[in-house]
């Protein structure tokens, strides 16, 4: 990196559109490691259902941030940030390419404007007792302390509507908007485009794999290993349906249904996500790829 300006090349994407075998084909081509930004692949024992990459499918390039946190307990986006800027700067310093690659757009979004979190300690009891409450009690809750940040926030996700609140009675003040500043590097993002129709295909194909390779046993062992219900459902899609049908809630053929449609649902909401960003380069190609990532290197 002999003075020159330090790069970061990210691969987004909806989810199965096949973000992790493009990042691999990329990084070994460009010198790369990899340091996933999916919110559930940092636990440990989240594999089948999260796609988490095997040895494998690595073919020897580094990845980075998977397995780092245990799912007994919560790990926060500013663990996220923090852990993720180190293992950039650690690649920079191998004269390396780091690739940012995933689908979490809070995690993305932590890194590429570079988030900075406001200090409020978790408080434990608080939680305990919004955990009991829905995610629309929850909402309605937000809306009337901190009108602004639930205007922002994903109002399905549990985790991030219990710390938005919990920030905004500690503090006595809405949340503060996120400070942002800028990270160090240039940044080129590269995001992977499919048809709605192939998307949905795409899903249904990859599920059905997880459910082949175990993603019920894989529920069970995570279960017997001392990890509630309550828990395991907040880790949402694949997660939450098995184990709600380990409960006899579901039947197996309605689990499956559910699931292809909620993860279409989520995609849906990705992408609305990923619609926010600026300057992402929509890709349909490996070609395209390949190419964006040559030239941007080597302006």
């Amino acid at each position: 990196m002999h003075g020159k300006q330090k790069k970061l090349i990210v691969v987004l994407g909806q989810t199965a559109v096949g973000k992790t075998a493009l990042s691999i084909k990329l990084a070994k081509m460009f010198n790369g490691e990899i340091v996933s930004a999916d919110s559930r692949q940092v636990y440990k024992g989240l594999d089948i259902g999260t796609g988490k990459v095997t040895k494998k499918e690595m073919q020897g390039i580094p990845h980075h941030l998977i397995d780092v946190a245990s799912p007994k307990r919560t790990f926060t986006i500013a663990q996220y940030k923090k852990l993720a800027m180190k293992a950039i700067e650690k690649i920079f310093k191998k004269g390396k390419i780091p690739f940012l690659v995933g689908g979490s757009p809070f995690y993305l979004r932590a890194v590429i404007e570079g988030l900075e979190f406001p200090k409020v300690k978790p408080d434990w009891e608080l939680r305990k007792k919004l955990e009991k409450l829905s995610e629309e009690k929850l909402f309605e809750m937000l809306k009337k302390i901190d009108k602004e940040r639930a205007k922002s926030i994903d109002k399905k996700n549990k985790r991030r509507l219990i710390r938005a609140i919990e920030i905004a009675l500690k503090t006595k003040k809405p949340v503060p908007p996120l400070k942002v500043k800028k990270p160090p590097f240039e940044i080129l993002i590269i995001g992977i485009k499919k048809e709605k129709e192939e998307l949905k295909k795409l899903i249904k194909k990859r599920l059905l794999k997880r459910l082949k390779q175990g993603l019920v046993k894989e529920v069970k062992n995570l279960r017997k290993s001392g990890i509630s219900w309550k828990r395991l459902e907040s880790f949402g899609l694949e997660y939450k349906f098995v184990a709600q049908y380990l409960q006899g809630k579901l039947a197996y053929q309605e689990m499956v249904e559910k699931l292809q449609k909620e993860i279409e649902k989520f995609a849906k909401r990705q992408m609305t996500w990923f619609k926010k960003f600026k300057n992402i380069h929509w890709i349909k190609t490996e070609k395209e790829a390949k190419k964006l990532v040559d030239s941007f290197l080597n302006k």
